[in-house]
């Protein structure tokens, strides 16, 4: 389900307070592969509820330049929100989800494990506000940007 920051934030605070238990990732999820469907699964495990924090469509083409998305944040968050592991997208317009994880305080924060604490650019963020961190393996070989470059092979 498509939701504001707004309600994200009231979502987790009142939900923390019942006991329920929050993960939440973030990404740009522009082709939807399997590499992001094992992504998405491991990191429900971590928790009673799913957040996926969404790069916008300004997000995305800050990161990856002109030409990308490939679908828009309206799409590209109903495709999520269709997952059944994932409980709730929100989509963020800077090039870093690091605002909007302090806001949201989740108890887990998961990323690719490309990543290690030292290396993790919310680091700071994470340890102010004692998010657990965990690292999730990628499917081999499983990415958009080649999905891309086969398409463009093809």
């Amino acid at each position: 389900m498509l939701v504001t920051q707004q309600e994200i934030i009231n979502i987790v605070k009142n939900g923390q307070k019942e006991s329920k238990t929050y993960v939440v990732t973030n990404g740009c999820f522009d082709i939807l592969h399997v590499g992001h469907v094992r992504y998405l699964q491991k990191t429900k495990e971590f928790a009673d509820y799913l957040i996926v924090m969404l790069n916008s469509d300004i997000s995305v083409r800050a990161l990856k330049g002109e030409g990308r998305p490939i679908n828009n944040e309206n799409d590209r968050a109903e495709i999520l929100s269709a997952l059944s592991c994932v409980d709730y997208v929100v989509l963020f317009d800077e090039k870093s989800p690091a605002k909007l994880l302090e806001d949201i305080k989740p108890d887990v924060y998961t990323k690719g494990a490309d990543y290690t604490l030292e290396t993790l650019p919310e680091r700071e963020i994470v340890e102010r506000n004692n998010i657990k961190v965990e690292f999730i393996d990628f499917v081999q070989g499983k990415s958009t940007t080649n999905v891309i470059k086969k398409i463009n092979e093809n």
